[in-house]
C-alpha cells in the first residue's frame, strides 16, 4: 500500500506534458501578517510532504508563501507553485505576472491561472500568458471559475485551451456538465473549497458520516474530492490539520454513501464568479 508521502507525490499529466500534483495546500484567507499564518502553513505543509501550494495575487500572501518555502528548505524545483491573475488586460497581466514572480522570488511558475472571467479582457490576458509559457516563465496556463460557455468562447477565439480549470467543488457543487466538458477537452479539473469554506465541518449530515467512518469531517469531505478524481487544495493553517488532511488515501467512502452525497442539491459557499457573462 502506498504511503501518504507517496500519494502526495501522485501527479496528473496536463495537456502540455507538465506533471501536476493531485493534492496540495490552498492559502486563501491565510492572510499576510496574521502571526505568520500563511508562511507557517506553507512551511508545515512542505515539511510534511506536500508538493503543491496554491495562492493568488488578490490573497495578498505571495511573499508569505515565499518565506514559508525558504523556511522549509525544500528546493524550488520540488514544489509546484500556483498563483492567479487578478487585474486583467495584456499590460496589466504582464505587470502583475512579474510582480508575482518577484513576490514569490522564483524564476518561473508551475501554473498561472486567470482568476475569473469577470469584467472581460480574458483573451488579452491569456495571450500574454501564452507568451510567458513560450518564454519558459510558466510551465502551464489555465483559468479559474470558468464555465462551459467561457471555455467555448476561448475555443472559438482560437487560443490554446487551458491546461487547468479551478472551480468550487464539493458534495453541494458537483458541476457535472462542466466537469464532463473539461474531461472531454483534456482540461484538468482542480477543486477549491472542499470543506465548503468551513461550513461543511458542522453540517450534521457530514458529521454523522464521518463518525460512522471513524474519520474527521474534514477528512471525509476531502476524501470525497479525492474519490471524485478532483485535484484538491484544502486550506488550514495548523500543522496537525495539515497532516490530518493528507490522511485520506488509504481508505474510501462506501459507494452507497458516495451515491447519496451525489444527490445533494447544488449550493455555493464561495465566490460565484463562474456565473459572470462572457465579455471577451
Amino acid at each position: 500500500m502506498a504511503t501518504i508521502a507517496q500519494n502526495l507525490e501522485s501527479t496528473i499529466k496536463l495537456r502540455d506534458g507538465n506533471a501536476m500534483p493531485l493534492f496540495g495546500l490552498g492559502v486563501w484567507k491565510a492572510q499576510s501578517g496574521e502571526n505568520g499564518r500563511a508562511e507557517n502553513a506553507v512551511y508545515y505543509a512542505l515539511k510534511n510532504g506536500y508538493k503543491m501550494i496554491d495562492t493568488a495575487n488578490i490573497y495578498g500572501n505571495q511573499a508569505d508563501v515565499r518565506e514559508g518555502l525558504k523556511k522549509s528548505g525544500v528546493k524550488r524545483d520540488d514544489v509546484f507553485l500556483v498563483t492567479k491573475l487578478w487585474k486583467k488586460g495584456y499590460e496589466s497581466c504582464r505587470d502583475e505576472f512579474y510582480d508575482s514572480l518577484k513576490q514569490l522570488d522564483c524564476g518561473y511558475l508551475d501554473l498561472y491561472l486567470i482568476h475569473s472571467p469577470s469584467d472581460g479582457h480574458v483573451l488579452e490576458s491569456y495571450k500574454a500568458m501564452v507568451e510567458f509559457q513560450q518564454q519558459g516563465l510558466v510551465k502551464s496556463i489555465g483559468v479559474s471559475n470558468f464555465d462551459v460557455d467561457h471555455l467555448e468562447h476561448m475555443k472559438a477565439a482560437g487560443v490554446p485551451m487551458p491546461a487547468v480549470n479551478q472551480v468550487e467543488l464539493h458534495p453541494f457543487q458537483k458541476k457535472r456538465e462542466l466537469v464532463s466538458y473539461c474531461q472531454q477537452n483534456n482540461i484538468a479539473v482542480m477543486g477549491y473549497s472542499p470543506l465548503m469554506n468551513g461550513t461543511g465541518i458542522t453540517d450534521p449530515m457530514f458529521v454523522s458520516l464521518a463518525e460512522r467512518l471513524k474519520k474527521t469531517v474534514a477528512q471525509t469531505l476531502i476524501r470525497y474530492s479525492v474519490q471524485m478524481g478532483y485535484i484538491t487544495i484544502p486550506k488550514t493553517v495548523t500543522e496537525a490539520r495539515i497532516i490530518e488532511n493528507a490522511q485520506v488515501f488509504d481508505w474510501s467512502i462506501p459507494d452507497e454513501d458516495m451515491a447519496a452525497l451525489n444527490t445533494l442539491p447544488e449550493k455555493s459557499f464561495a465566490w460565484n464568479a463562474i456565473a459572470s457573462p462572457w465579455k471577451g
